[in-house]
């Protein structure tokens, strides 16, 4: 496991509960948990069965109510979002291919 220090700099590292995720996004906890649904964010089980969240997925989250918000169905939005994540990590590894040795 991670000394305490990197896992606050850790994008990944799920350090927030529902309730403050909910509130860091702007979004209610039914939405967080329709996300879980939909599989655009899954968040890790505390051992009290509580979801936790990352950075990252916060990120995710707000991108899919700020979409949502727009008009956007839900079902839409998180696959539009996973895509253009699927896109993002493809992308990067194009460019560390492609980096002189």
């Amino acid at each position: 496991m991670a000394p305490p220090d990197d896992m606050f700099d850790d994008d990944d590292y799920p350090a927030y509960t529902m309730g403050r995720a909910a509130e860091m996004t702007g979004a209610s906890q039914d939405f967080l948990r329709r996300l879980d649904e939909a599989k655009l964010i899954i968040p890790v089980r505390s051992a009290g069965g509580h979801r936790r969240y990352s950075r990252y997925q916060l990120r995710l989250a707000a991108r899919a109510r700020e979409m949502v918000d727009q008009g956007t169905a839900l079902e839409a939005a998180c696959r539009i979002i996973m895509l253009e994540d699927q896109l993002e990590e493809a992308l990067r590894r194009n460019q560390h291919h492609q980096r002189p040795s």
